[in-house]
């Protein structure tokens, strides 16, 4: 099958769609298929499969600010993508975002699958551009939704239905090793995700640092992501900042390495989150999980029974439930069995199967 994909988001920046269609088109050229991936690109040595829609620019939306291209030159490009590659179906991401993907649904004949990912309570924007865009979504022949939060949203603002098939991972690949370095005495707890980012929460868990070391003096504190650390560090007590290790963006064996060897990993984020794909990398590489309570963060833990909840923003139930975890080996390793187990079911050579049963419905 000859396959199109759209991604909205520039590849060189991180984040979870971004991981899915890199991930996604892996998958399916490793069943045997032709892929194609339509995304901006930036200053980034993209793989072969990728092909250029421009260079991106920052918008802010969702607590965040998404790099991506829109335009007449990305226009043509993607007309000329779409002509050149005569796909059997074509896969857009996020197609309510001003980006690659709606031009794409705007420009093509289909057949045309989309993924919906973000989640919000409600938003506005989105209730406004629906009805602009609802002659591009009716192109749709059929809608993925990666979680019951991001269906719900897809459903309240442009009608439809979705079937759910959630962020996917290769679970093998968080089987991570034990750094010496990066192991504190007391233990190791750990964060991922971007530093100057408000709502991934790290000012959370910084809060909670003292209560901590308290307790744990000998406790390390691993903090990985892109952003300013300068700022984060600055924001800790002197005697608190040589237990707090910023390890900057790091490649993906590092990420391995660094969830494989913490006693919790923590994730304080505060809203916005449509899905927790890195609360799985987690339980892939067996780290036990203390998570904001977030709809889809508890839809992910199975209500705390994957992973421990605490109230978001509350640095300390944060520091009470990551004590208690970190003074409990059997707790820790109870939940780490439970992650293994249950991650299984996110692994891509499970959930492609799921999307091609999608593509064959749609494909010509």
């Amino acid at each position: 099958m000859k396959i199109g994909v759209v991604c909205p988001y520039s590849l060189g920046t991180p984040g979870g769609v971004q991981n899915h269609v890199r991930d996604l088109a892996e998958a399916l050229l490793a069943r045997g298929h032709q892929v194609s991936v339509l995304a901006p690109v930036d200053d980034y040595e993209a793989p072969p499969y990728v092909v250029s829609a421009g260079h991106a620019v920052g918008v802010p939306y969702n607590g965040s600010v998404a790099r991506v291209t829109f335009g007449p030159r990305t226009a043509a490009r993607v007309r000329s993508w779409l002509a050149d590659g005569d796909f059997d179906v074509v896969h857009v991401h996020e197609p309510m975002t001003p980006s690659a993907s709606i031009i794409a649904l705007w420009a093509g004949d289909g057949p045309f699958v989309a993924t919906f990912h973000t989640w919000q309570v409600r938003s506005r924007a989105m209730s406004a551009a629906a009805g602009l865009l609802r002659p591009a979504l009716e192109k749709l022949d059929a809608r993925i939704a990666v979680s019951e939060n991001a269906r719900s949203m897809m459903v309240q603002h442009i009608g439809g239905e979705a079937v759910v098939i959630p962020n996917g991972l290769y679970t093998n690949r968080f089987a991570g090793r034990i750094r010496p370095e990066w192991q504190g005495s007391d233990g190791t707890i750990s964060f991922l995700g971007r530093m100057d980012e408000p709502r991934k929460g790290l000012g959370v868990l910084l809060s909670a640092v003292p209560q901590l070391l308290a307790e744990r003096p000998g406790l390390k504190v691993l903090v990985a992501g892109t952003g300013q650390a300068d700022d984060a560090r600055r924001s800790l007590p002197s005697s608190c900042r040589d237990n707090v290790l910023f390890l900057g963006a790091i490649d993906d064996a590092a990420r391995a390495d660094m969830l494989a060897g913490s006693d919790v990993y923590v994730a304080p984020h505060l809203g916005g989150e449509s899905f927790g794909i890195v609360l799985l990398e987690a339980m892939a590489a067996g780290a036990p999980v203390l998570a904001s309570d977030l709809a889809a963060f508890r839809q992910v833990l199975d209500g705390g029974r994957l992973g421990e909840l605490f109230e978001p923003g509350n640095a300390t139930a944060l520091a009470d439930q990551a004590l208690r975890l970190l003074g409990s080996v059997d707790e820790r390793d109870k939940l780490c069995a439970a992650g293994l187990t249950a991650v299984l079911r996110y692994d891509w050579e499970a959930l492609i199967d799921e999307i091609l049963a999608v593509y064959d419905l749609v494909a010509r």
